[in-house]
Formats: C-alpha cells, sequence, structure tokens
C-alpha cells in the first residue's frame, strides 16, 4: 500500500506486531466461537446438564474476543490507513478498502463483540440448561456470523488479507 512509505520503522515493527497477533487471535476467537456452539448444540439436543466445562467454555470464548477486540482497537488507534482515513474522509469513502478498515471492519466487529458479551451473560443468567444453551447458541451464532463478515478474507470483495500473517 501507497502509506507504507510514509510510516517510521518504529511503527511499521509495532503494526507488524500487532497484526500478527490480532490475526493470530482471529482463529483463536472462531475455533472458540465454534466449539462454544458445537457444545451448546451438543446440549440441546441431548438435554444434557450446563456443565462447569460448557460455563468456562462460554466464558473463555468471551473473554478471547474481549483480548482480540483490545489489540484490534491499539491497531485501529495506530493505523495508517485509518488515520488517512479520518483525514481525508471525503477522498477515502470513495475507497472500498479505506472505507473498510476506517469504518465497516471497526463498527462490525464491535457489535459482533457486544452480542457476543450479551449472549454470554445472558446464559449464565438463565435458570435452566435448556435456556442456557439456547441462549448461548443463538447469541454466539449471530456474533459468528458478524463476525465472519467483518473478517478481511482473501476472497472478501471490501478487503483482501492473507489467512495467515507472517511475522
Amino acid at each position: 500500500m501507497f502509506l507504507d512509505t510514509f510510516v517510521p520503522l518504529k511503527l511499521k515493527i509495532s503494526m507488524q506486531i500487532l497484526l500478527f497477533i490480532h490475526s493470530l487471535l482471529r482463529w483463536l476467537v472462531l475455533i472458540s466461537i465454534i466449539y462454544a456452539l458445537f457444545r451448546a448444540y451438543l446440549g440441546l439436543k441431548n438435554q444434557a446438564v450446563f456443565s462447569k466445562t460448557d460455563n468456562s467454555v462460554r466464558h473463555w470464548t468471551a473473554t478471547i474476543a474481549h483480548i482480540q477486540l483490545i489489540v484490534g482497537i491499539n491497531l485501529y488507534i495506530k493505523s495508517p490507513t485509518v488515520k488517512y482515513f479520518s483525514s481525508n474522509f471525503k477522498q477515502a469513502i470513495q475507497h472500498v478498502e479505506f472505507t473498510f478498515f476506517g469504518l465497516i471492519h471497526i463498527l462490525l466487529m464491535l457489535i459482533a463483540i457486544i452480542v457476543l458479551t450479551i449472549g454470554s451473560a445472558l446464559t449464565k443468567r438463565r435458570k435452566s440448561d435448556e435456556e442456557k444453551y439456547k441462549t448461548m447458541l443463538v447469541w454466539f451464532s449471530l456474533a459468528l456470523f458478524i463476525i465472519f463478515i467483518a473478517i478481511p478474507w482473501p476472497f472478501s470483495p471490501l478487503a483482501h488479507r492473507p489467512l495467515f500473517r507472517q511475522f
């Protein structure tokens, strides 16, 4: 990207580290949500007791997502792409990639984490095991759907990034 030529070396290095961590955490978030959904589906299907393991999966899924959000916000604040988008809004909004990283990605991810957090909190407060599994299944599915839309997959029409960032 042409912005790379105007970025100081120290910022480039810290951005590379943050991007690597953010990319790695993406997979942990996806795996944990999918695993939580799998446990919720099986628990609901088999009319199982909502176990300590299920509760831990619920809790750690939300925790991993929150860590990812913190790393993402840190990236957002330091990103030369976002800085360009903010300071040249009229020109940048016309370019899909600038709009994606300056606006769409952060908003959708914030919404997804809010949905996941609400789902986690509601699941924890439900009385019956069936209600807990249903709540987790619905809210975590919605969060996963939003996350899938907001990730810059290599095949995305909005922005293209590799599946695995190299350090």
